[in-house]
């Protein structure tokens, strides 16, 4: 397949919970039998453990919660050169494996390379450009954990992880991918996107939900992680732009901006910032 990675190279670190059998697998890969792939899972539960019977399967049962925890729990138990993040209500693009050890055959500097993933039932990508690129500070805004394929050296070495009190089942339920991402450019790793397409996913996504009061909590203590009191400033206009957009009423301004001051209040809470 490659002079520089072979398929034993590749590794597919699957977040999932409460599972008590593989049978969650089978819809995940309809080309193939998921044996065929190195496959860690990391199951998040408190009552039943997960086993395999297949050498190429391994599964880490842990009573950690949120996602962040189980994508840094499988960086470090990961054992492959090249490893990819999914979830487990994904379904896999036939040649994944061949698509991305491609991509970083073709590009032996890139750390990490994002991918493209389509919304089940819908014809396009969600992502419309047709052209590789490097990311940059900006980009990365536009990136899902489940399009973020790695080079497992380069994270371990420069001690990139996922920020834990970002993310599903955390404090604040966004935008952990992007501060993965921010971290390892902030690390001078060089961070691509390939335009294929990998994986479908449903159509449903938390992050759309842009004028709940769990998204606008999450996002305002994001800003306040990465502008600190500007993040107020950046609150108010927000919560104005969800109002034009029709995301919230003129009658919700007083509780979303409550909201995101309760959410900058809880980061401030958990870092032990100050004003």
């Amino acid at each position: 397949m490659s002079n520089v990675f072979s398929e034993n190279d590749f590794e597919i670190l699957i977040a999932t919970k409460n599972r008590s059998n593989l049978d969650f697998l089978q819809p995940m890969f309809p080309f193939e039998h998921f044996s065929t792939f190195n496959l860690l899972i990391v199951n998040q539960t408190e009552n039943t453990n997960l086993n395999s019977d297949y050498d190429s399967v391994r599964v880490l049962n842990t009573n950690e919660k949120g996602l962040s925890k189980s994508r840094n729990k499988a960086i470090q138990n990961a054992s492959k050169s090249i490893c990819l993040f999914t979830d487990d209500d994904v379904i896999f693009e036939e040649n994944l494996r061949m698509k991305i050890l491609s991509s970083f055959e073709k590009d032996l500097e890139s750390s990490i390379i994002t991918f493209n993933h389509s919304r089940i039932g819908d014809l396009e990508p969600q992502k419309k450009t047709i052209q590789t690129f490097s990311h940059n500070q900006k980009s990365i805004w536009n990136v899902s954990s489940i399009e973020i394929a790695f080079k497992l050296n380069d994270i371990k070495k420069s001690n990139i992880s996922f920020d834990e009190n970002f993310g599903l089942g955390s404090f604040f339920e966004t935008a952990e991918e992007f501060l993965f991402l921010k971290s390892a450019l902030s690390q001078n790793l060089k961070v691509s996107f390939d335009p294929q397409i990998i994986v479908s996913h449903p159509q449903f996504s938390s992050g759309k939900n842009e004028g709940s009061d769990s998204i606008i909590y999450a996002r305002s203590a994001l800003f306040y992680k990465l502008y600190h009191n500007f993040a107020y400033v950046w609150l108010i206009k927000y919560v104005f732009f969800l109002v034009r957009r029709k995301s919230i009423k003129i009658s919700e301004i007083p509780k979303k901006s409550k909201a995101g001051i309760n959410g900058i209040s809880k980061f401030k809470e958990l870092t032990k910032s100050k004003l």
